[in-house]
């Protein structure tokens, strides 16, 4: 991190859209400040093009006046209900003339009025008054995110760090700006935001901040589906995802938020035989996934599916805490648990108001489907099973074998190889298939509608079992999918049924 005296900030700020706030404020008399996470990030030397601009006055008429200066450069949206404006710019060189720093795609500045909040108990929604910069700051929700810089002309680049966030930013630490537990109870969900900037940033919470945070916890349970699914996801996002959900379970926020994950953070042992923590063997496989999708960029599906695939990965042992039975002489065993996750994953994705839509049935697949290809290296690997696996994971083949290789957490070494070279085999006859177009390979040449035809039928329960019987045939490899070979099957198997006069 980069520390910059108040002269190296102005030449940061030294573009033409910051001086044209200033210019309209001055000339409005008015005092404006860039705040929050455009100068947190100013210092961690990361770029953002999301820009809070905090007013002592109307935030909305300062908004209004530099849009009649941009003119068509720039659109203007308000929302009185909030003081808020936002002044979007798409296209424009904001840098001065001397930069070297890339034209900016588009910026956004937020506008709004210095205010001071107060809370009820029951309730996120503050009552807003308005306030000085020094109020509001202290209602802000972390020192790191507390900072303001000055566009007065005057005072043009004057950092204004009431907090010592700066001391926070070198530090490495998340720590609220006034006492933590009224920041939590004002607006628990800065207890998720908290969790996901010690994640995002790799930060360490303060101490005082995460003991407040574990008293807290249960006051999570006001804040909306809607809010908690952003957060969740942005620390989903994260390079290093393991961290947050390691806080959200020693916080205490896990068991309210999702209590299925939490539940698997324990050990049983009987007769000196103990399971592995399934929580924490489940941050490995999510950590696994993570750093596949940094090193395996070019894999088009994997890339779309980015955050829903770390999805697979969180939930892909749910089903074990329901699944477990100790079988004497045997040890513990959690037999189905990817059939009963895959059962909960539609109740989770409910109740955290995550899409019930393509991204819950990706999800819901890969979990059912994640002990397939181990079982499949287990054994031998036949072209009947391959062929099975890649008829049921379709599309999404790549993306199931990456998450059954992350699912290898063995720590023996001799143990680990073997499985990955079984899944090197699988993968082979895999490619092998693709490369024959499997779809077409899959699906039988005779299809329900010529089958109804055939034997005079309507839609029904024997038009379906004579399409899997054909199915399976080709599937296992019996005959080859060509019509003339397919169609004696499906006459044995009619005559079978009764629907054809011997």
């Amino acid at each position: 991190m980069k520390l910059y005296s108040d002269a190296a900030l102005a030449k940061i700020l030294d573009k033409e859209i910051f001086h044209l706030v200033g210019e309209v404020a001055d000339q409005m008399g008015v005092e404006c400040y860039v705040v929050g996470g455009y100068v947190r990030d100013i210092f961690l030397e990361r770029p953002s093009n999301d820009i809070d601009v905090v007013v002592v006055g109307s935030g909305i008429r300062v908004a209004e006046a530099l849009k009649q200066r941009l003119g068509r450069r720039a659109h203007l949206s308000v929302f009185k209900n909030f003081g808020t404006a936002q002044v979007k710019v798409a296209v424009g060189n904001w840098q001065s003339a001397n930069s070297q720093e890339p034209r900016a795609k588009n910026l956004e500045i937020e506008f709004v009025g210095a205010r001071r909040e107060s809370y009820s108990h029951d309730s996120r929604k503050p009552i807003v008054e308005d306030g000085t910069l020094e109020d509001d700051q202290n209602r802000r929700d972390f020192t790191i995110n507390a900072m303001a810089i000055c566009l007065n002309h005057n005072r043009f680049g004057e950092l204004v760090d009431p907090f010592n966030g700066i001391a926070d930013l070198e530090d490495g630490i998340i720590a609220t700006p006034l006492d933590p537990e009224v920041t939590f109870s004002d607006d628990p969900l800065r207890m998720m935001r908290c969790i996901r900037f010690a994640t995002q940033l790799n930060f360490r919470i303060e101490d005082e901040t995460f003991e407040a945070l574990q008293r807290m916890a249960d006051r999570i349970k006001i804040v909306s589906g809607e809010r908690i699914e952003v957060e969740l996801n942005k620390i989903m996002m994260a390079p290093h995802p393991s961290i947050g959900f390691e806080l959200l379970q020693r916080s205490g926020l896990l068991q309210i938020i999702l209590p299925e994950l939490a539940a698997l953070d324990i050990v049983e042992k009987r007769d000196n035989r103990a399971h592995k923590n399934n929580f924490y063997h489940t941050l490995e496989v999510l950590e696994n996934i993570a750093a596949q999708q940094r090193s395996v960029e070019s894999v088009e599906s994997m890339v779309e599916n980015a955050l829903w695939l770390r999805w697979a990965a969180l939930l892909h042992d749910i089903g074990k805490t329901k699944s477990k039975r100790w079988e004497p002489g045997i040890g513990w065993t959690f037999h189905n648990h990817n059939i009963i996750g895959a059962k909960m994953v539609p109740q989770i994705f409910r109740r955290l108001k995550l899409p019930m839509g393509a991204e819950m049935k990706y999800v819901q697949l890969l979990v059912d489907l994640h002990m397939r290809p181990q079982v499949i290296a287990d054994s031998e690997v036949t072209d009947s099973a391959v062929r099975r696996l890649l008829n049921d994971a379709g599309d999404y083949i790549d993306d199931l074998m990456l998450l059954c290789e992350a699912d290898i957490t063995s720590k023996n070494e001799v143990k680990k190889r073997l499985f990955l070279e079984n899944f090197r085999m699988v993968r082979e006859k895999l490619a092998d298939l693709k490369e024959k177009d499997y779809k077409r390979l899959l699906q039988p040449v005779i299809d329900g509608n010529e089958i109804m035809e055939l034997f005079h039928l309507q839609p029904s329960r024997e038009v379906g079992i004579l399409k899997q019987y054909l199915k399976d045939a080709v599937l296992d490899n019996r005959v080859e999918n060509e019509r003339e070979p397919l169609m004696a099957l499906l006459m044995d198997k009619a005559r079978q049924m009764g629907l054809v006069k011997v």
